[in-house]
């Protein structure tokens, strides 16, 4: 497998500035009982594919990446490479692939396993239902 790499300026590597965008409806989602849930009808930026959006804030457990790739499957990680620093991870458009948004650019596979890069470990994947409407996230 080739890998391709985010075309991302060094700034933006060395400081790990994610490429993802959080919602832009942070009402579209909800945490309980173990799930992630996002409801596709006001979080639209997964209706298109070859997107991603990563879940984040106080609520979570640990920082989720949602991916609607250009296959149409949906698929989550924990966002969070496991090289040092646990840096956020980011879909790479045209392939199935998420990378470290750090300079090493450690990448794994749809089902989180590492094809480059230092990171030591796989990345953790989460299953996804859709439900009517909804994805549903087991992260817990």
């Amino acid at each position: 497998m080739t890998v391709k790499f985010l075309q991302r300026s060094i700034w933006q590597r060395i400081f790990g500035i994610s490429a993802t965008d959080k919602p832009q409806d942070e009402n579209g989602w909800r945490y309980e009982s173990g799930k992630l849930i996002i409801s596709l009808e006001q979080i639209r930026e997964l209706t298109r594919p070859g997107t991603a959006v990563r879940f984040e804030d106080k609520t979570l457990p640990e920082r989720i990446l949602v991916v609607f790739g250009e296959d149409e499957q949906y698929r989550a990680f924990q966002n969070r490479c496991t090289h040092i620093g646990h840096r956020r991870l980011d879909y790479v458009p045209g392939t199935q692939t998420v990378q470290c948004c750090s300079v090493n650019k450690s990448t794994f596979t749809a089902d989180g396993k590492k094809i480059h890069g230092p990171a030591p470990l796989p990345v953790r994947p989460y299953p996804v239902e859709v439900t009517g409407k909804e994805l549903h996230i087991r992260i817990s």
